[in-house]
């Protein structure tokens, strides 16, 4: 039989003397150049042309390190090439270039998957980074607008650009230099998703590319169903290659408070009473452990907008009926709209000079029923009394409302106010033992919170097979399913997710 090409071969031989892509020795990378038709690979086979592209095709091993990491620092996949695109086409060009070839493909934002989520063993990773244009901005005369944006883009730069227009995205999660792509395909929680849901319920309109290789516009009325596995979907479908975001009006200003309590269940209680009578435009909360080791020390975080956004805060008003801790170190200040959205930046910069920032992730991000958060809770705290989060961890338990959350494939618990528990671990990587164990905790609390109707929120490191999946997804599962056949056909994309088997 005549000797068959590698995935890796195949790649490779793209980048390594078969007449189509030159070297730059300058850049360290693989530079395209104009296709030949029937170029041959490295062990003599006949492979199609590959495609001319305005970016670069990256072989090095510097480029295949990595992004054969992410922000987890555990998981470790090689690639055996990484497109760097210089437009929208490359992308189109290299998904069907890799369909022929059978060549998996993973999409790439921030890297900030903690689990490998965007690696792929011997296949393609393509980095939407350079995809990060802003605008056009849309005013209405309604104090809402819209904005088009790149998949690349970083949240930070999207509120900078719309802040211009005196709007702002309603949604965002707690830190801001993740993509746009990268949230809009896991869901894009946080503070503010009481009032607004994910950041995935604020998207108009979506430009991807399917695993079939198609450049598509979807809508909520043009290929819905394309539109609707592609939101939250995992990178299953489609490469998002760029969105169209609802914007509200900005405020100038916060009013941002901090509010002690010391019993889990009143916590609970004051939180979904703030979500019930939306006083505050966003409320999220954590938890330390006290003198003992025992995480018992609660917080409410909670924020108020003010003009134009909303009236000038009243803190009387904003605290009326609330039952924290009086005795408790209360903070309440006015920062600036930007400086509140961006308040982690120091600390981020912090632990980066420390050298922690790039100490492994095993993060637990799970969606709990809202009747049964207390207890939930409860037990999962008990099982981490004594344990350090780590250099910058933080447990953080927080309301959102079902209301408000309208993405099929982002799956919440049956309550009217789910809660997204989440410990942000932070290990030394010099220690593996510890944190295989932590993914191996991290299972076995999902484990109790799915017997007990609740979900995970896929960012963390929680090992889940297809059949995981399957539960998961619910009643989703067979138009999930029916997506990928449809768009996907070879199954190629995103094989580090783990929901379909390959």
């Amino acid at each position: 039989m005549p000797h068959q090409p590698t995935r890796r071969t195949v790649l490779h031989s793209m980048a390594a003397g078969v007449g189509v892509i030159a070297f730059d020795p300058s850049a360290r990378s693989w530079i395209a150049g104009p296709a030949h038709p029937h170029p041959a690979d490295t062990a003599g086979n006949s492979l199609a042309g590959v495609p001319k592209l305005d970016g670069t095709l990256l072989t090095d091993p510097v480029s295949l390190a990595a992004d054969a990491d992410d922000f987890g620092h555990s998981v470790h996949h090689l690639p055996a090439a990484v497109l760097r695109p210089g437009s929208v086409a490359d992308i189109v060009a290299m998904v069907r270039f890799c369909n022929t070839h059978h060549i998996q493909v993973a999409a790439r934002g921030q890297g900030h998957g903690t689990n490998g989520q965007a690696q792929v063993t011997d296949g393609l990773v393509i980095e939407t980074a350079p995809l990060n244009t802003i605008g056009p901005v849309r005013t209405g005369a309604d104090g809402t607008g819209t904005v088009s944006v790149g998949a690349g883009a970083v949240w930070s730069a999207v509120v900078q650009t719309t802040l211009v227009h005196g709007l702002t995205p309603p949604v965002f999660t707690d830190y801001l230099e993740l993509s746009v792509g990268g949230t809009l395909s896991v869901g894009g929680l946080g503070g503010q998703s009481h009032r607004h849901g994910g950041q995935v319920d604020t998207v108009t309109a979506l430009q991807v590319v399917t695993g079939a290789g198609e450049l598509v516009d979807c809508s909520p009325s043009r290929r819905p169903d394309l539109f609707r596995a592609v939101l939250a979907g995992l990178g299953q479908c489609a490469v998002i290659v760029s969105a169209t975001l609802q914007l509200v009006t900005a405020p100038t200003s916060v009013r941002h408070f901090l509010l002690p309590y010391t019993d889990l269940a009143t916590y609970l209680d004051d939180q979904r009473r703030l979500v019930s009578d939306r006083r505050f435009a966003y409320v999220e909360g954590s938890i330390a452990p006290d003198a003992t080791g025992a995480f018992t020390r609660y917080v409410i975080e909670a924020t108020a907008y003010g003009p134009p956004a909303g009236p000038d805060p009243d803190d009387t008003a904003l605290l009326r009926g609330l039952r924290h801790d009086r005795s408790g170190a209360v903070t309440a200040e006015t920062l600036g709209y930007f400086d509140f959205l961006n308040r982690l930046a120091p600390g981020v910069a912090a632990l980066e000079a420390a050298g922690v920032w790039a100490w492994a992730h095993p993060w637990l991000n799970l969606l709990l029923p809202g009747d049964r958060a207390a207890a939930l809770a409860g037990t999962l705290l008990d099982r981490m009394a004594g344990q350090d989060t780590g250099p910058g961890g933080v447990v953080l338990l927080y309301p959102l409302s079902a209301t408000r959350l309208h993405t099929p494939l982002l799956r919440m618990p049956d309550d009217p106010v789910p809660y997204l528990f989440a410990v942000l671990w932070t290990l030394d990587p010099a220690d593996p033992a510890a944190v295989a164990a932590r993914a191996a905790a991290n299972r076995a609390a999902y484990e109790t919170v799915r017997a007990a109707g609740g979900t995970q929120y896929p960012v963390g490191t929680i090992p889940m097979g297809a059949a995981d999946w399957r539960s998961q997804y619910g009643g989703a599962w067979a138009e999930f399913a029916a997506a990928k056949r449809r768009y996907d056909p070879c199954g190629l994309l995103a094989p580090g997710q783990h929901v379909f088997p390959t």
